[in-house]
């Protein structure tokens, strides 16, 4: 595979050339963290920072209570969703369809065989039945998900999950919640806390979308300690820089952060689903994180659409190259109420169809 595939997917973000634009390709919170006014000055840049990352480890312990050796701190999620293929030598791995294009790539890379779980728009992208979630695992030794999935949206019951860790103990569950604290059922439906129980179970959660920090990268593994040595028999030193250990303790400060940004999310989440919803002209899926996922009227051209969103300074993620959707699909994210109202409106006048009020 050559070098230069690491650049054939295009990943949201507004490119080069077309600033100013309210973007909302990217599933990141629109609040800029709160960080001390001189924040350089507290860094050693001098010296080498922990080969851990025992910054970030201490934000999990101090934030969510989990005993240190469960966790494997990352420089950013990414991290963790290419070294576990690699690290636990996954031969076949199940993946749903649509899903983000990374964990695919990571296998692959690794030399798995990827094997598609192909999701329905019918049914709003649900994940199937325990049954057939069990027959599509057959000759599989890992499942690999998102929870909640990008770009649909949705979520997988936690309780199913676990179901098949139980039903299969010889199958590793890799599962991504880069998103979860984004949920309106956070902490309960996050498996961080359940894995620690479970040699089976691997969650990867990030801190780069939750605190507006991807240009830092933070995250980690969450797993049974078993699991964690494990990795570390794989992982390279030094791959979460000082500056990140830094503010990973930082985050313990933020709790005023999380509650404001929640908030914003969850009132957004409700204006756009009301002004939205119903509409011949567009269909919203999704929506239990800081994103949804929508189609748009097969009459609707994508090459006419999508500028005339532009022209409006609206730039929305383009969804055509995820395997399982089709040429008229975007995913947007939620912002603040002016922006998401400025969103609303900007649909309306390229769909006319969506005409109404907002409350």
């Amino acid at each position: 595979m050559s070098a230069a595939y690491l650049f054939a997917h295009q990943h949201g973000g507004a490119p080069a050339g077309k600033e100013g634009l309210l973007d909302f390709s990217v599933n990141v919170s629109p609040i800029p963290l709160p960080m001390p006014s001189d924040p350089l000055h507290s860094f050693n840049l001098g010296s080498y920072p922990s080969m851990d990352g025992k910054g970030v480890r201490e934000f999990y312990a101090g934030r969510f209570g989990f005993d240190e050796k469960h966790v494997m701190p990352l420089n950013g999620a990414i991290e963790g969703i290419y070294l576990l293929p690699r690290a636990l030598g996954l031969k076949r791995v199940l993946i749903p369809k649509p899903s983000f294009h990374d964990y695919s790539r990571a296998c692959r890379l690794a030399g798995a065989e990827v094997v598609g779980l192909f999701l329905d728009p019918e049914t709003g992208f649900a994940f199937p039945d325990i049954e057939t979630v069990a027959d599509a695992l057959d000759g599989c030794d890992a499942l690999c998900v998102g929870n909640p999935n990008n770009p649909t949206g949705t979520m997988i019951p936690k309780a199913q999950l676990l179901a098949l860790a139980c039903r299969f103990p010889e199958k590793i569950f890799i599962v991504d919640e880069a998103f979860i604290q984004f949920t309106e059922g956070f902490p309960d439906n996050s498996l961080m806390f359940d894995s620690m129980a479970f040699r089976n179970i691997v969650v990867i959660h990030s801190l780069t979308k939750f605190y507006a920090l991807p240009g830092l990268r933070l995250g980690a593994v969450v797993a049974h300690s078993g699991m964690i040595r494990r990795l570390y028999g794989h992982k390279e030193p030094w791959t979460v820089n000082a500056i990140a250990e830094s503010v990973a303790r930082h985050l313990l400060e933020c709790r005023r952060y999380e509650e404001h940004l929640f908030e914003m999310v969850s009132s957004g989440r409700r204006l756009i689903a009301e002004a939205l919803s119903g509409h011949d002209a567009m269909k919203l899926y999704g929506g239990t994180a800081n994103f949804f996922l929508a189609s748009i009227e097969p009459e609707s051209e994508p090459e006419s659409f999508f500028p005339q969103l532009e022209a409006r300074g609206i730039f929305v993620r383009d969804c055509r190259n995820f395997d399982g959707l089709d040429r008229n699909w975007f995913r947007f994210s939620i912002r603040g109420r002016e922006d998401n109202l400025r969103l609303v409106e900007s649909l309306r006048a390229v769909l006319p169809c969506l005409a109404g009020g907002v409350k």
